[in-house]
């Protein structure tokens, strides 16, 4: 389990296509911390570390399959050398839950519509997935590339949430562009509010 709190700007180093995608990643993360097989989120997909080193720099390496590929913008947004990631380690008993229980489950890639400047914060507009749309709630909590951030309003399938200045700087938010995707986890809150009420 995560919590949208990104703790690091990770960047592809190398990757590779031989039956799963297989990448390396560059990141201020200590090594010597991190045990092979946990689990880090990459912009909101959480991986699991199948391989780890220093040199030239501090990296960890992870495997893709096709499924995950499927369900997110990592094949879309070209994990290519250079690419910056949102990282966040896995949430340990006693961490502070800063935004909301996320679990790198990614449900959807939803696509930026526009960006505007308001003061200076980002005001940003998204178009969810329509099947996922229903779940995006005034005020309530998404995961966008790893970040956890309040919705500001909704209509249709299109959603808006504000980017402060602090966020901008200490992710990959401050890069964004229209017609950018994004990866999108659903408040797993909504998710079973939703499935109850089908019931009702």
């Amino acid at each position: 389990m995560f919590t949208g709190i990104v703790t690091d700007i990770g960047r592809v180093i190398e990757a590779r296509q031989e039956g799963d995608l297989h990448a390396k990643i560059a990141t201020g993360y200590d090594p010597a911390g991190i045990e092979i097989g946990a689990s880090i989120a990459c912009d909101g997909v959480c991986l699991t570390v199948t391989a780890l080193g220093t040199a030239p720099e501090n990296w960890f390496a992870v495997d893709i399959s096709t499924e995950t590929l499927s369900k997110t913008n990592i094949g879309a947004a070209g994990w290519v050398p250079g690419k910056r990631l949102n990282l966040e380690r896995a949430l340990r008993v006693g961490d502070e839950l800063g935004g909301h229980i996320v679990s790198g489950h990614v449900d959807g890639v939803a696509e930026v519509l526009a960006l505007r400047d308001e003061g200076g914060s980002t005001r940003v507009t998204f178009r969810a997935p329509e099947a996922l749309a229903r779940f995006v709630a005034p005020k309530g909590s998404v995961a966008l590339n790893g970040t956890s951030l309040t919705v500001n309003e909704v209509e249709g399938a299109t959603f808006g949430v504000n980017l402060i200045p602090h966020t901008k700087e200490v992710t990959t938010w401050g890069e964004v562009a229209a017609g950018d995707a994004v990866n999108l986890e659903i408040d797993t809150l909504a998710r079973y509010v939703a499935r109850i009420r089908e019931f009702g």
